[in-house]
């Protein structure tokens, strides 16, 4: 579902990684973590291209002006906006640990705007705050204390039946096009699995799986298990 043309939604991603970076900072080229990145970047962007040409879906990036940074922080994250804005921070490092980790964390984070997922929330959202506003006017008439629990029930529904079910459906799906890539580009798809074991060991306060975006650290794991020799048979050093 894409409500929002990919122009459109282009343009505010630009406009967003632009001001990211002129508040954060940033480290210069010839800092050898960002050479990494650069590298690991570079060797997926050809990869998706080669991969959207072969299924017919060249056209989708049309609107891509690819760029890699790397974000002195202690967040452990990484992101690719629409358009192939990509941001890895530093405190993902100790994370991936090596070059074929790093590989499959950008392959996920760009797999996410390859598979259209911004504009896919972005049009969720819309359709959320949409019912809301039918449902707020629907009940103009009952007393207030109804209003806010019909409205409170709504929000609470809407989250749990569709939003958080379809993020972690996102995530699923950026996690397969990830091995895909990083196999693609001659990456080893399995330490995909390493990876999420020691991010799982870093993590704290885990929310239950059902009411997060994501899928559980273990859930992921025990799924990334099942895909990586089938993808690694099919897609290495491909092409």
């Amino acid at each position: 579902m894409n409500l929002v043309p990919d122009a459109m939604l282009t343009a505010l991603a630009f406009t967003a990684y632009d001001t990211i970076l002129r508040n954060s900072t940033t480290l210069g080229k010839n800092d050898e973590r960002a050479q990494l990145v650069e590298k690991v970047g570079a060797k997926i962007q050809h990869v998706v291209e080669t991969y959207m040409q072969q299924n017919g879906m060249g056209k989708d990036l049309k609107n891509f002006k690819w760029d890699y940074n790397t974000i002195d922080a202690a967040t452990v994250n990484a992101w690719c906006m629409p358009g192939g804005k990509v941001v890895v921070y530093t405190g993902l490092l100790p994370y991936t640990q090596n070059e074929n980790a790093l590989a499959v964390v950008m392959g996920h984070e760009i797999a996410h705007a390859i598979a259209h997922h911004g504009n896919e929330r972005m049009s969720q959202g819309l359709l959320i705050s949409l019912g809301g506003m039918i449902l707020q006017d629907a009940l103009k008439e009952k007393k207030a204390e109804t209003q806010a629990l019909f409205l409170g029930l709504y929000v609470v529904g809407s989250n749990l039946a569709f939003s958080l079910p379809n993020s972690r459906a996102q995530e699923s799906e950026a996690d397969q096009l990830g091995l895909i890539f990083a196999a693609m580009a001659g990456y080893d798809p399995a330490e995909a699995i390493p990876f999420w074991q020691r991010m799982n060991a870093g993590s704290k306060n885990k929310v239950p799986e059902f009411l997060s975006t994501h899928p559980s650290n273990e859930t992921r794991i025990k799924k990334l298990a099942t895909l990586v020799p089938e993808i690694k048979s099919k897609y290495s050093n491909q092409p």
